[in-house]
């Protein structure tokens, strides 16, 4: 992190990467902060429905298509923005895994 002195009255600071409209920006234009964030706020989800992905007497089904439309979702918002590479197709897809196996 750099201060950079612009004029007489305003001081700006240099930083790495930034959120900006709930999307992390990084200074190289990758996507992995994105990426975490995305990952994170879909685990922060999971948590808040862990009663209802949990529940033996809701069908799998059921289960499935309210991880779909809330988790997933939430995961993969401002996805067609990133650069598509291995290392982030690899990433949501372990957290996925993860997801389903706690289900």
């Amino acid at each position: 992190m750099h201060k950079c002195r612009i004029g007489a009255s305003a001081n700006l600071e240099l930083v790495d990467k930034f959120c900006y409209l709930g999307d992390m920006l990084s200074v190289d234009g990758d996507a992995n902060a994105a990426v975490e964030a995305r990952i994170q706020t879909g685990w922060n989800k999971f948590r808040q429905l862990i009663a209802l992905h949990t529940n033996m007497d809701i069908s799998l089904i059921m289960t499935g298509r309210l991880y779909s439309s809330h988790v997933y979702c939430s995961m993969l918002h401002g996805s067609e923005t990133w650069p598509v590479s291995k290392e982030t197709e690899v990433a949501l897809q372990q957290a996925k895994t993860r997801m389903v196996r706690w289900m």
